[in-house]
């Protein structure tokens, strides 16, 4: 039977209490006592008592202050009692991204050890052979991202009716991510008189409206301004331009002595590009993405953890709820698009009442967003100056605007007189039609005939030291006769001949031709004019 805690006074913010103290089962102690943990955080005393009570709740803090473990824990001893069936889970946590369903998974197997729980991990990247196999038996624990859910849902394998609690996790990064109006969906697939538990860092106002659409009469339970950082966390921001920004970066990791940082890019590609250009830099990384498989995004993380690997280059995907202990510092390549980001992103140092460092390199294109950062947070973020003592702000305004372009120079008489290959091309931009009106309308220029005479004593003294004769002294080359075709005969004609078709008909030449025509003699055969007298012969013959 679970014992509720009865003085609630006690369970005051700021009051020093112990697990002990929230009247968790034995076999719970024993597994965090097993974890090395004593006292909650702030979320955890005031969340996991109206947990236990059956209430509703929304949960704010900033990230890194245990709200995993403020759900997990009552989760697992209210559940504790009470059968699964097959293919109807009793509870269901929905998660943003894969990393932190497999992280919550891993909450779930340390703190419920000593308890008989069965739990199912449904994420993308999986294949389906193995999740349906799950779900098959049977789960008490459902932990799944929207996307992966609604494919299983629309093929058959689930049915949602079961679920007695409901956990939406990292809420406004549903919202980020286009997730929330499928959380909308699956929360009309579920029973009515359902607990709904929703966690989150920041409370915009659509997670407010999906707060009070879907919960009952719910506790709110705020133990920090929303967007709040941690004050463990040491932020600086050091301006560059962007041309030196992985120069930058790699006298940031040599000069801070790193012992471990998650460096955080906008866009895939930078991530890929980035740890390519860490890794010839002889520097132990690693990398994640939304593009990789499951499988190795697991296999990167562990070497992360494992100090296999000391930098890890990551998109936002890794921003929210990893907990990775001992990182010594984040460092964000890109300045975040979203204020919110920023917020994670540096939760992921600092962690545990661990100490931290958070840099963000700013180019003059990223003022405005943090600007916007600096709003949210509540606090003006100090820039600073590399350790070498090389302030690299004064490179930042090298980008604040192009440099103008050059303009061509005017060409010099040598260069008009010789064409030399620096002298200004023509201008070929303009139509045809408009260079000639324009050179028409163009007063003519007078040439110096001194000039052009130097110039033709120069073009000689070139020729010379080339080894060529005079232009006036060379011998010409004799042109080839044109031939060609005659279109009656189709064979080409001779040379003669085509001088005498090209001469020009002469009127004797046509008088001629008449007076020949006229005395041909002609015969019989052929009609009135008859046959030629050479036909009669050949005929006699």
């Amino acid at each position: 039977m679970l014992r509720l805690p009865v003085n609630g006074s006690r369970l005051a913010l700021g009051s020093h209490l112990l697990f002990s103290d929230l009247h968790l089962s034995d076999a719970l102690l024993k597994a965090v006592d097993d974890s090395g943990y004593t006292e909650p955080s702030a979320i955890q005393a005031a969340a996991i008592p109206s947990v236990l009570m059956g209430r509703d709740l929304i949960g704010v803090a900033q990230t890194g202050t245990g709200k995993t473990a403020s759900f997990v824990l009552p989760m697992i001893d209210i559940l504790a009692e009470g059968r699964s069936r097959a293919r109807m889970p009793r509870s269901l946590i929905l998660e943003p991204t894969r990393e932190l369903a497999a992280q919550v998974a891993e909450n779930f197997e340390k703190y419920g050890k000593y308890h008989k729980l069965s739990m199912a991990l449904l994420i993308g990247g999986v294949a389906f052979g193995d999740q349906d196999r799950a779900l098959e038996k049977g789960v008490d624990v459902l932990i799944a991202t929207p996307g992966r859910l609604m494919d299983q849902h629309s093929r058959g394998k689930i049915l949602l009716s079961g679920v007695d609690i409901l956990v939406i996790d990292e809420a406004d990064r549903m919202l980020d991510m286009g997730f929330i109006p499928d959380v909308e969906k699956i929360c009309s697939y579920l029973k009515p008189d359902r607990q709904t538990l929703l966690f989150s860092a920041t409370m915009p106002p659509p997670i407010k409206r999906l707060a009070d659409t879907f919960m009952t009469n719910p506790k709110m339970v705020e133990v920090s301004r929303p967007a709040t950082t941690n004050k463990d966390i040491a932020q600086s921001l050091v301006a560059v331009s962007a041309r030196d920004k992985r120069d930058v970066l790699r006298d940031l990791l040599r000069e801070e002595g790193v012992k471990n940082a998650i460096i955080f890019c906008n866009r895939k590609t930078t991530v890929r590009d980035l740890a390519s250009s860490l890794k010839n830099a002889r520097m132990k990384v690693g990398q994640i993405h939304g593009d990789m498989e499951q499988a190795d995004r697991i296999r990167e993380l562990d070497k992360f953890k494992n100090d296999e690997i000391d930098i890890l280059v990551a998109s936002d995907v890794a921003a929210r709820g990893l907990d990775i202990k001992g990182v010594s510092h984040v460092i964000n390549f890109d300045s975040p698009w979203h204020p919110d980001d920023y917020v994670h992103r540096i939760g992921r140092t600092g962690r545990a009442g661990q100490k931290g460092t958070a840099i963000t390199l700013v180019t003059p294109d990223d003022e405005e967003a943090i600007a916007q950062i600096e709003k949210l947070t509540g606090q003006t973020i100090p820039r600073r100056v590399l350790g070498s003592g090389r302030d690299v702000r004064r490179d930042a305004s090298r980008d604040a605007e192009p440099a103008p372009r050059a303009a061509i120079p005017a060409p010099t008489e040598s260069a008009m007189e010789t064409g030399e290959r620096d002298a200004p091309k023509r201008d070929r931009t303009r139509p045809r039609a408009a260079r000639a009106t324009k050179d028409a309308d163009a007063q003519p220029r007078r040439r110096d005939p001194g000039r052009a005479a130097d110039s033709s004593e120069r073009q000689a003294a070139i020729g010379a030291a080339a080894g060529r004769a005079p232009r006036d002294e060379r011998p010409k080359r004799e042109k080839r006769p044109e031939q060609r075709t005659d279109p009656q005969q189709g064979h080409q004609l001779r040379a003669d001949d085509q001088r005498q078709e090209r001469r020009p008909e002469r009127r004797d030449d046509r008088r001629r031709d008449d007076r020949e025509d006229r005395d041909m003699p002609i015969g019989p055969g052929f009609g009135d004019e008859g046959v030629p007298a050479f036909l009669q012969v050949s005929a006699r013959g």
